[in-house]
């Protein structure tokens, strides 16, 4: 893969997380709390941080965004 193709890739998936992101929080009746946006903002940034460490793979960018989604949370539920 070229570097250009890596681009490419990592910036359709940020794109198609920050629609999903924008989709899921769009949706919620009440305003989110600080551990959802952070485990979203988490999601977002370890799955486009894992499909650049690994090239584009799905198990990169899922294991990217499982970790960051966790870490986000936890984050999140102490900032008040």
């Amino acid at each position: 893969m070229t570097g250009q193709t890596i681009q490419r890739s990592t910036l359709r998936l940020t794109a198609a997380a920050m629609f999903a992101t924008a989709l899921l929080l769009g949706g919620c009746s009440s305003n989110p709390s600080n551990a959802q946006i952070g485990a979203t903002t988490g999601a977002v940034i370890g799955g486009v941080v894992g499909s650049a460490l690994t090239g584009g793979s799905t198990v990169g960018t899922v294991a990217g965004a499982g970790a960051g989604a966790a870490a986000g949370h936890e984050i999140g539920k102490r900032m008040k």
